[in-house]
């Protein structure tokens, strides 16, 4: 009889520690940017980039929108290849970040710290952040390095 109170005293303790775990590690996930400061380049009549924004402020980041009606020169000056060009441009940590690029890629830039001008996912593929839908295909985020791309992360 004196098992029953100890199993269920480890019972909930154990329970108290998962569930600890969890939010902890979903309070670490919802802070992956924390602080870091990013300058986010769009069209005035774009909203597909008002939501990746959203993204990013819940996300923990600090962004500052620079609303522009051609965003060609800042693509040629971030070194940008056509091919790899989508809606926004945004500068974060020193590095260029096109397109709707989904957590895990700004993550591993961010951790890794490599050697490369930025990363870029091409286009404006389905149910990537800020943009509606379900995922389609994988995203193949690329690596902008001197004007050349490679490959950076699939997922």
């Amino acid at each position: 009889m004196t098992h029953q109170p100890d199993r269920r005293r480890a019972l909930k303790m154990l329970g108290g520690l998962a569930l600890g775990l969890a939010g902890g590690a979903l309070a670490q996930q919802g802070s992956a940017l924390k602080g870091l400061e990013a300058t986010l380049y769009k069209s005035p009549t774009c909203g597909c980039c008002g939501e990746y924004v959203k993204f990013l402020q819940a996300q923990g980041a600090l962004v500052k929108v620079v609303l522009q009606d051609d965003l060609s020169p800042l693509k040629r000056r971030y070194g940008i290849p056509p091919e790899a060009q989508s809606c926004h441009t945004m500068r974060l940590a020193g590095y260029t970040v096109e397109g709707h690029v989904p957590l895990v890629a700004l993550q591993k830039l961010l951790r890794e710290r490599p050697r490369i001008d930025g990363i870029a996912l091409p286009g404006m593929p389905s149910g990537t952040p800020g943009m509606p839908g379900p995922k389609t295909q994988p995203y193949r985020v690329l690596a902008l390095v001197k004007g050349r791309l490679e490959p950076f992360v699939t997922l």
